[in-house]
């Protein structure tokens, strides 16, 4: 690695924190970063400062300021081959920072901590895109983002614009259960005036959430103008703890089908938030189970496992990891004797990564669910956390992990692009309808084929509804009016809606029923007036997007009443993926038969117990 394929580095490229979770056992994995760079290729000047900065980091990195040695001229006789050590490039790499600081064009105005960072990066990413180096502020947020909580007020918030498109103010969308902001009373279409003595008035909803941010503990002084009465009042606001749960929403979906929303990754809280849905959705009469796994982008594997193993029987391989490190090359078995014998399917999309990825892949090889949806991301590789001087970390991967039936679904990185990596191969590909197998083949329990090398197939592709760009653009104007309409109608202002009035607290952990805020004829009709008079909408616009301002319109209703996560609802009515995952639960429980069956076959042939 120190001769002359190492030459030229990649030396900016992820340099955002991410979102990744770890824990304990080496049992760890990454999910995807929040943001990817253009990649840039460095001289051979730097090739010292890149290797060397395992060594030298924490060092620098405290310091902003470097010893300069003297520069030395060139000369015509060839140097003498200098050997690799930690002196030598130690020096090297003063030398070079002395060049840059002296005659870069913005040699003065260097931050040492950006160099560093993204040069191990660089470094790292040409072993894998997955490892990286946190310094210690990301490294701080890296370990609250893993504990299922952040620290702030505990509210959604959204900015509100008049038809000229400039912002108005920033208003209260939603509290949630238990958060400051629910225990200080706010509520839907309180109008944030001023925080801590500075007017949010015509500011961005960004800009007022940056001004609600801020460490555990601090006071955020909140004057609100209440939208029922037009009175202004402070809030005096305590910032704490905010739950981040992995599971949006667990409700039942139709009668005897539950629906589990586990989109917030895999973190310490998981696998007991899971156990509650299940006991909760079993009291409501579930026996049958949809688990949306879209755009979960991984976390801590220790959780995937345990909610895998709630499904597996004792043995079972749910995954196996394989690396150099001692306790790196084993396999990971159920420990289950009583399963949950339920139909599942699996929802999945191709932002679907990493521990979701073990869970999916573990119970599609053993048959126990139905996969469907889209082509999963492809993230095979496990990462461990190596603590640094002065709180630093390093994530490197240490193994690789095979699903049950010996898959390997890491997608190919050889080229060494990042960016290539993330879109073009990754979160943007255009899956066709029916994917192409992209590595060797393997069995599930009952002999149906799999492919390593690309993520987890589904059994059944389904695509997301897409609507087109200028759609887009149409429906985000459409959403003020909306949102305008919605204020004036859950407040009890709407001549002849007045049942549609929600001016009271929200009401937590709520099911949603058809009879809920129903979008009626005469309401369409009174938010199309509203619209052509105060936005001035053509009304040929309107009716065209009808399906989305009727969806938009009721899930503000719901959101007022019952919080935002419970909105979501809403907009599961209308989902394609998710009603073609219901109606082939009965499939999924002809698979899972099979499934047994075949194990059952397997046990007998070999006279006792079959593990895989």
């Amino acid at each position: 690695m120190l001769q002359s394929d190492f030459s030229v580095q990649l030396i900016k490229s992820l340099s955002t924190p991410m979102d990744v979770i770890i824990c304990k056992n080496l049992r760890t994995t990454a999910a995807l970063p929040q943001e990817i760079y253009a990649v840039k290729r460095i001289s051979t000047i730097a090739l010292s400062l890149v290797v060397s900065l395992f060594f030298t980091s924490a060092t620098f990195a405290q310091s902003q300021t470097v010893s300069k040695s003297v520069v030395k001229t060139a000369d015509s006789s060839t140097p003498a081959k200098k050997a690799v050590t930690v002196e030598n490039i130690e020096q090297d790499v003063s030398e070079a920072l002395s060049l840059i600081e002296s005659n870069h064009a913005d040699g003065s105005k260097l931050d040492y901590n950006e160099v560093f960072k993204s040069s191990i990066d660089g470094m790292l990413h040409t072993l894998d895109p997955h490892s990286n180096y946190f310094d210690a502020k990301e490294f701080e947020q890296f370990r609250t983002d893993q504990s299922s909580r952040y620290y702030g007020i505990g509210a959604t918030i959204g900015d509100l614009s008049d038809e000229k498109g400039d912002v108005v103010a920033t208003y209260i969308r939603a509290t949630f259960d238990g958060a400051p902001a629910h225990r200080g009373g706010l509520r839907y279409g309180d109008k944030i005036v001023e925080v801590n003595g500075t007017s949010m008035l015509g500011k961005s909803f960004t800009e007022v959430r940056n001004f609600l941010r801020g460490p555990r503990g601090t006071s955020a002084k909140i004057l609100v103008e209440r939208y029922g009465t037009g009175k202004r009042e402070m809030v005096d606001i305590v910032r704490d703890a905010v739950p981040q749960p992995s599971i949006s929403e667990a409700y039942m979906i139709r009668p005897g089908v539950g629906y589990i929303a586990m989109s917030g990754g895999f973190n310490q809280t998981t696998f007991a938030e899971f156990s509650d849905a299940m006991k909760s959705l079993k009291a409501k009469g579930m026996k049958q189970l949809v688990l949306d796994l879209k755009n979960n982008g991984g976390g801590l594997v220790g959780q995937a496992y345990r909610v895998a193993n709630a499904f597996l029987s004792t043995g079972q391989t749910v995954f196996t990891q394989k690396g150099r490190l001692d306790g790196t090359n084993e396999p990971y078995r159920a420990e289950n004797p009583n399963p949950e014998t339920l139909p599942l399917v699996v929802l999945v999309n191709r932002n679907s990564a990493s521990a979701s990825e073990i869970l999916a892949g573990a119970l599609q090889d053993h048959d126990r669910a139905l996969i469907v949806g889209e082509n999963t991301f492809g993230k095979g590789l496990v990462q461990n956390p190596f603590v640094l001087d002065y709180g630093s970390m390093l994530l490197l991967t240490i193994a690789k992990y095979e699903t049950p039936s010996g898959r390997l679904i890491q997608r190919d990185y050889s080229n060494g692009n990042l960016y290539d990596y993330y879109t073009n191969g990754g979160l943007q590909k255009e899956d066709p309808a029916s994917p192409t197998p992209k590595g060797p083949e393997s069995k599930t329990d009952s002999g149906r084929a799999v492919y390593s090398g690309g993520g987890i197939n589904p059994d059944v592709v389904v695509k997301p509804d897409t609507i087109t760009i200028e759609q887009d653009r149409v429906q985000r104007r459409l959403a003020n009016p909306v949102f305008a309409f919605a204020l004036d109608l859950s407040y009890g202002r709407v001549k002849g809606f007045e049942s549609y009035r929600v001016d009271k607290p929200i009401v937590f952990d709520y099911d949603i029923k058809g009879s809920d805020f129903p979008i009626t004829e005469p309401l369409y009709q009174a938010f199309r007036s509203y619209a052509v008079a105060k936005y001035k909408y053509n009304p040929a616009i309107i009716d065209k997007e009808r399906k989305f301002v009727e969806r938009s319109l009721r899930s503000e209703l719901v959101t007022a009443a019952y919080g935002s996560t419970t909105s979501l609802q809403v907009f599961n009515e209308g989902d394609t993926q998710l009603s073609k995952a219901i109606d082939l639960l009965p499939q999924a429980k002809q698979l899972a038969s099979e499934g047994a069956k075949a194990r059952t076959n397997a046990i007998r042939e070999r006279g006792g117990e079959f593990n895989r």
